[in-house]
């Protein structure tokens, strides 16, 4: 159907004009956030998103709710500049303007998680959103308080376990909901209560699934699929803390534990097929259920976690107040195949951050800290790929601004010592010739910017970080075969000699290198652009990311092969052949260094067309490549595509309405070895019911995701032709707060 350009016309005139019914208030639907009023409380100047000169975005309320996922990258992929790695739905990570890993640090109430996600991206995350009271995204380096680990950016999960306000009686929250997609079930609780000094916190989770559901597909060897194997959930943790909370002096105390079972997709058609053999060989056997699911993939994951808070405030001096966080935390994770255990990673970690907040100089005012934090790092098992690693960082930092007029002036440094020890013993076993010294970095950070008021209603913000990081221990020390990726990992401490001579039989071995493994830097501009007026909210960032020294896994184009099975004989009864037949080989990826570029934008409005409707939208496009390659092709692998979404809001009275759409465009700017992603659009809707009994606010909702049933494949997951996005699926679920 054809509309002629007046009829448009008019109707963006009718949409205009409808603002003049506004009333002198300001509109504003129930899964808004207030952004002036958000503070942002993983910087300790507790400054606004509105006077940041770095890029920040906070989920909280409504819509972090509504966001709510099984896992913190599907529940931040939808920000402005984040993405996900996407190992099925069972985990993923967040990328930050495609940075990933070891680079975006992930944080719960201002203290590393502590887990083993930022290894691989089979590695759950151990924060639960369906408790936290908001998810604060910091894109751009953010090292200067967290350390060299956040030289991508960082993602804070806030909740109350450590209650720093007093509170009377009881308040909370309560949800449940069901997902068709994967017969998910997840309830969650809140609660708050406290009188006079004492105040006190409860929170608790479950969460199960069976396999999601996909829309069809075929694999590579003609099999059409429609569920993700091996993608189940089994997860269920609880938190509690207390506090005391004086006028001038303030102390919490918290202990959460997480226990969760999730499958690991990827693996089970291969079983699947071991499986109808074995049933061949052993005709009229009795194979259960239960032995079937013996040989898939799965891991275990539990984590005990403890953290404190201690505050001295209206203090007399040069120094006005004072706070020290600690956290212990204490990690197991085990990758399990065939019944049995094959890998299992440990992280019991430490970490103190002490810092006090200084008394004006010249208009100065802000903040000098100490940071400390010790990890015990083990992985051990047939299968393990990384060596046990002890690794400390120690550091001193320091935050300033100051106002002058229209300006607001921030800068910051941080000096860092990192150390990394592994047991050599892991090389000893794995058949490799190594034997690594005490590795030592010193990792310095600088930034400045200012935020400048263009009115009463616009800013522009511009900030400059020159950021070190030092390498992770498996970026260095990894040497083996990941099962759970499927893949054998090379840290950038060793070199690949390659035997070539016979092309069909291609050989590789590993030795130490002789070369260092460099310190990342990194030199990173941001500009921002903010508005905020009674109807409009925008948000318009640019950035540009110059790496020396980058890091990333590489595929080689090599395969490992066991040799001792590489090679059967199979005989057929109809006619006796023999045929001789290789294994499937595990791709080979190896860490190396080059200097790389990254550069890209990210766009957000929000606008009210009228009392009842609103449009929020987004865009982001980040472009990453080799600055000096000798190599024709430059790309990194898996960085995410540009993409546009926008959804529509209605609400009137007691209902609220979306309908909203995201599409990501196509990826053929790849690295070598990877394929093409196709575009793809998901599109979704909500409804929501709103109603108050005595002292408590009901949420009735339901959703519908990938209401086309798009087959979506993730460019940035490593399991994106096995593992694409879920099918079309259905939520309904209720909220209560009291």
């Amino acid at each position: 159907m054809h509309y002629p350009l007046s009829k448009i016309c008019f109707v963006v005139l009718a949409c205009l004009s409808s603002q003049d019914v506004f009333s002198a208030d300001k509109p504003t639907q129930k899964d808004e956030n207030e952004v002036e009023t958000l503070l942002i409380t993983s910087t300790p100047l507790l400054r606004s998103v509105l006077e940041s000169s770095t890029p920040v975005s906070i989920l909280s309320g409504e819509r972090l709710e509504k966001n709510q996922s099984a896992t913190l990258g599907e529940t931040l992929k939808s920000v402005p500049g984040v993405n996900s790695t996407y190992f099925g739905p069972v985990s993923s990570s967040p990328i930050i303007r495609g940075l990933d890993g070891p680079r975006v640090k992930v944080v719960q109430n201002g203290m590393d998680s502590s887990d083993a996600s930022r290894v691989g991206p089979d590695h759950i995350t151990t924060n639960e959103t369906s408790t936290a009271t908001q998810i604060e995204v910091l894109r751009g380096p953010a090292t200067l308080l967290y350390g060299s680990g956040a030289i991508g950016g960082v993602v804070n999960v806030v909740d109350n376990r450590l209650p720093d306000t007093r509170q009377d009686g009881l308040s909370g929250k309560a949800s449940a909901l069901y997902d068709s997609v994967s017969n998910e079930r997840t309830v969650s609780t809140d609660l708050n209560g406290g009188q006079d000094n004492l105040a006190w916190h409860f929170d608790a989770y479950t969460r199960k699934t069976d396999d999601y559901d996909i829309p069809e597909f075929e694999l590579e060897d003609g099999d059409l699929v429609d569920s993700l194997e091996n993608s189940f959930i089994d997860s269920q943790g609880f938190s509690i803390g207390a506090g005391w909370i004086g006028d001038d002096v303030s102390a919490s105390f918290s202990f959460g534990q997480l226990d969760t079972d999730y499958g690991i997709p990827g693996h089970e058609h291969e079983h699947e097929d071991e499986h109808e053999d074995d049933e061949e060989e052993h005709e009229g056997e009795d194979h259960d259920e239960e032995s079937h699911e013996e040989e898939v993939v799965f891991a275990k994951m539990k984590q005990d976690r403890f953290q404190s808070v201690v505050n001295w405030k209206n203090l007399s001096g040069w120094l006005s107040e004072v706070h020290w966080h600690n956290a212990y935390t204490d990690y197991q994770h085990s990758e399990i195949e065939d019944g049995e255990v094959g890998t299992t990673f440990t992280n019991d970690s430490f970490e103190s951050r002490l810092w006090g907040k200084h008394a004006k100089i010249n208009g100065w005012q802000g903040v000098i800290g100490l940071h400390y934090n010790d990890s015990d790092f083990s992985a051990e098992g047939e299968e393990a790929f990384t060596p046990s690693t002890n690794t400390s960082s120690s550091a001193i930092f320091v935050l300033e601004e100051k106002e002058s007029g229209d300006f607001l002036w921030q800068l910051g440094a941080r000096v860092e010592r990192v150390s990394h020890k592994p047991d050599n013993d892991f090389f000893t076993t794995s058949e490799v010739d190594a034997n690594f010294s005490k590795l030592t970095y010193t990792a310095s950070s600088v930034s400045a910017g200012f935020v400048y008021q263009l009115g009463n209603d616009q800013s522009l913000a511009l900030n400059y970080a020159r950021s070190e990081r030092a390498p992770s221990s498996s970026e260095i020390f990894s040497n083996g075969i990941h099962i759970s990726t499927s893949t054998y990992e090379v840290g950038a401490g060793f070199e690949l000699l390659v035997d070539d001579t016979d092309p069909d039989d291609v050989e590789f071995s590993v030795v130490q290198s002789s070369l260092d493994v460099e310190k990342e830097v990194s030199n990173n501009i941001d500009i921002t652009y903010r508005i905020q007026t009674d109807t409009l909210h925008a948000n318009v960032s640019i950035f540009y990311n110059q790496v020396d020294d980058y890091l990333f896994q590489q595929n080689t184009g090599l395969e490992f092969h066991d040799h001792e099975e590489g090679l059967e004989e199979e005989e057929h009864d109809d006619d006796h052949e023999e045929e001789e037949h290789e294994d499937e080989g595990s791709p080979v990826y190896i860490f190396s260094q080059q200097d790389a570029e990254l550069y890209g934008f990210e766009a957000d409005i929000d606008w009210h067309l009228n009392n009842n409707l609103r449009v929020n939208a987004f865009t982001d496009y980040t472009r990453a490549k080799l600055s000096h390659s000798d190599d024709e092709n430059t790309n990194l692998p898996r960085i995410p595509a540009m993409r546009f979404g926008a959804e529509l809001h209605w609400e009137k009275g007691n209902w609220h309405a979306e309908l909203g759409a995201i599409r990501y465009s196509k990826q053929d700017k790849i690295a070598d070895f990877e394929t093409q992603s196709d575009g793809y659009t998901i599109v979704s809707a909500a409804f929501n019911y709103y109603l108050s009994l005595s002292n408590a606010d009901i949420t009735l909702f339901a959703k519908a995701n990938n209401l086309t049933n798009e087959l979506a494949k993730v460019h940035s997951s490593f399991l994106k032709d096995t593992a694409p996005l879920p099918a079309r699926s259905f939520v309904i679920g209720t909220k209560v707060r009291f």
